[in-house]
């Protein structure tokens, strides 16, 4: 019993092993392989890989974000499934190889010249006629063709019982389309290992295997541990390293999915100089670096190019040219104060650092994140009818930006450089950030318009920017808007400026109506200051009273009914705007300067001053950081690879190429005729067959070649004599 038992676990283990080994090779199994990985490919395209986990939250929100990161959609051609998926792949194809491969080897060495007489008559290429040659004469000279022709030929004399003998012309030709096969298959394994050999599963083997670890934390390079390191013996990587200008670096980064790996290199990357080139719109033309290369263990030095399209390479390692960031530029920024408890005030930094700021109780960190010296901006279409409302305007229109193809209408492009810009974060005591953008020098947004600075903030990365604009001085800076609001901010001043409009309109012989007018506008220009409080009015950016035309439009709202709205917004407007011009005129000459005259470049100023004054209270932000001097530093982005796969997947796609070129156009053709001597001892009785593996009009057209040829039958001979007409 206990034999028969172990009998069966054998037979039954045997069995197994050859249902898996049937599986895995078959085509169907291979497919589903190729299925899933086109499906991941798809969306390793569409999902942008290797982004921080924040930009996942932010467009798609936190729950689909996590299932990204679990599943690791976000790092798909290096995700374990993905590698598992290619090793399955690679085992499937491999076994399909070595299952066929004999059988196809053996065909190609086959000639089937044993093939049964009767059995040509069932081809529908056939042709049969007499031959005045004795059956050897005509299987040499037809043998001899069809070699001169390209095919493989081999002869068979076969010998019948009491009759003279007959000879059986077996020939090949077009044997590279089976090997096709065989080609095609062994790129696919080829491929694929040099794609298991360049992704990860050499690093990964590190850390599951070499006692790595994959680093979390932050800090400077030089402080990270070793565990988190990998050799620079590592047979292959794929990683980014920054070089400033003037400096050298020899760690590049790797990114993992839950964090970085440092990489050593056999050498050091001195950048010597940054080249960067621009089109007019703005768009890089060329970015090249001239660096020297430094060998850590002989001191051997090596100068090169790096371009993109232009890497370079030693010891092994590609260098490729990815792209470029700022190296640590130094700039220095001044505040502006956008409300009225900032203060002005200097700072100095270094972009990609940080400092710490104190807002009364509150503790702000100004992160420096980047220095643009070159910002080109179209400006057809601009939007500057609307002043400078920080929630909606942007530098062009938002909605042309987001309608479809069918609406756009071919607009001759406004490019101009406007100048440098400073990005920086105010990030608060709970992390939160916001992002600005603020533009060095001022810009002419429209003809007839007073210069504005821009002023940018958003809210998150994946947003545009939405752009203050603040009018420039007669200096060509921001002093006289901040004196304007600092005046508005004063009761006393706005007392003042409420009395000279007051005498302007009425005169001193209408006393009760200048009263009534002075407290209707002190009461309108208090709204616009935010000094006076509505039921369920606005809160503004810093938690005070509603400002500006928000409040104007909630008092008209709130106080005076619907049919006299309209009249009364114009008064209004009218008497603010007003007021604000005197405004204006005392703070110039609190400030020593003369009064502004009544004149189109006057009041076009005021008026944009006057929408920033409305909008400043929705900045989010108690200061706006203007830059106002700095040191650039450029630095190049590097990618650095040792890729011991490429030559493999090179060598795979050559081998793909001649695969598919030899299954699609090399047709498989085999020829028979059987040479039969006639009964009267006179010639030969000759029978041809054509078989192929793809029929078509070529076909046709070579049979008729040869058995002209070889048999010497013209189209004009008859069916009876000639082919079969084919169906």
């Amino acid at each position: 019993m206990s034999v028969s038992t172990h009998g069966l676990r054998l037979r039954t283990g045997s069995q197994a092993l050859r249902a898996a080994v049937e599986l895995l090779s078959s085509m169907r199994f291979a497919i589903a392989l190729l299925t899933v990985i086109c499906i991941a490919s798809v969306i390793g395209t569409v999902l942008k890989q290797q982004e921080p986990i924040n930009n996942y939250i932010n467009q798609f929100g936190p729950f689909w974000a996590q299932v990204f990161r679990s599943a690791r959609l976000d790092t798909i051609y290096s995700a374990w499934w993905f590698l598992l998926i290619l090793a399955f792949l690679v085992v499937s194809t491999s076994l399909c190889i070595a299952r066929n491969t004999p059988r196809i080897m053996s065909d190609l060495r086959s000639y089937k010249e044993d093939l049964r007489v009767q059995g040509l008559k069932a081809f529908g290429l056939r042709a049969e006629t007499v031959l005045a040659e004795s059956p050897d004469a005509a299987a040499n000279r037809i043998g001899q063709q069809l070699v001169g022709g390209g095919w493989k030929v081999k002869l068979q004399k076969r010998e019948t019982t009491g009759a003279p003998a007959g000879w059986m012309v077996a020939a090949r030709a077009g044997g590279a389309n089976k090997l096709g096969y065989i080609a095609a298959h062994g790129a696919i394994v080829l491929i694929c290992l040099g794609g298991l050999l360049d992704g990860d599963l050499i690093v990964r083997a590190q850390t599951w295997l070499g006692g790595k670890s994959v680093y979390t934390g932050g800090g400077m390079i030089a402080d990270v541990p070793a565990q988190h390191r990998l050799a620079p013996t590592n047979p292959t990587f794929r990683g980014n390293i920054l070089v400033p200008e003037g400096a050298q670096s020899s760690v590049a980064i790797l990114n993992q999915a839950d964090g970085v790996l440092l990489q050593e290199l056999p050498f050091a990357i001195e950048l010597k100089k940054f080249i960067v080139d621009y089109y007019a719109t703005g768009m890089p033309k060329l970015f090249a670096s001239e660096v020297v290369l430094h060998d850590r263990a002989t001191g051997e030095t090596k100068n090169a190019r790096i371009e993109v399209n232009h890497p370079a390479s030693w010891k092994g390692v590609e260098i490729y040219q990815s792209s470029f960031d700022d190296g640590g530029s130094r700039v220095k920024l001044r505040a502006v104060p956008m409300g009225a408890a900032a203060k002005p005030f200097e700072v100095e930094g270094t972009i990609g650092t940080s400092t710490e700021l104190t807002n009364g109780k509150d503790k702000l960190t100004l992160e420096y994140t980047a220095l643009r010296v070159i910002n080109v901006e179209n400006f057809a279409g601009a939007n500057g009818g609307s002043g400078a409302d920080v929630r909606k305007v942007d530098l062009v229109g938002s909605l042309e930006s987001r309608l479809g193809a069918a609406h756009k209408v071919d607009k001759p492009k406004e490019l101009r450089n406007i100048g440098p810009s400073i990005g920086y974060k105010l990030r608060d005591a709970a992390g939160q950030a916001r992002e600005y953008q603020n533009y060095m020098v001022p810009t002419v947004m429209e003809e007839g318009a007073p210069p504005v600075f821009l002023l940018g903030v958003r809210e998150q990365p994946d947003q545009p920017f939405r752009y203050l604009r603040v009018p420039a001085d007669d200096e060509m800076g921001l002093a006289g808007f901040t004196r304007l609001r600092e005046a508005l901010a004063d009761p006393a001043v706005r007392a003042q400026a409420v009395d000279r409009y007051v005498a302007q309109a009425i005169g001193p012989d209408r006393p009760e109506q200048a009263q009534q007018l002075r407290a209707s506008a002190l009461r309108a220009i208090g709204l616009f200051a935010g000094a006076e409080q509505l039921q369920g009015g606005t809160a503004r950016a810093d938690g005070g009273n509603a400002s500006g035309w928000q409040a104007i439009a909630e008092f008209i709202d709130q106080q005076v009914p619907e049919a006299e709205r309209e009249r009364a917004g114009q008064i209004l407007v009218r008497v603010v705007n007003d007021v604000l011009f005197e405004l204006l005129n005392l703070s110039r000459t609190q400030a020593g300067q003369a009064p502004l005259p009544h004149d189109d470049k006057s009041q076009a100023w005021l008026t944009q001053a006057v929408l920033s004054l409305s909008d400043a209270a929705f900045y989010p932000a108690p200061v706006a950081l203007m830059l106002t001097d700095f040191t650039q530093v450029q630095a190049s982005v590097f990618q650095v690879a040792r890729a011991p796969g490429k030559s493999v997947v090179y060598l795979g796609c050559l081998l793909l190429i001649v695969g598919i070129f030899a299954m699609l156009y090399v047709r498989e053709r085999r020829l028979w005729v059987w040479l039969a001597p006639r009964a009267d001892g006179t010639g030969a009785e000759a029978s041809m067959a054509l078989s192929v593996n793809r029929r078509g009009l070529d076909t046709d057209k070579e049979f008729h070649r040869l058995r002209e040829r070889l048999l010497g039958l013209s189209p004009a001979d008859t069916p009876s004599s000639a082919e079969t007409p084919s169906r």
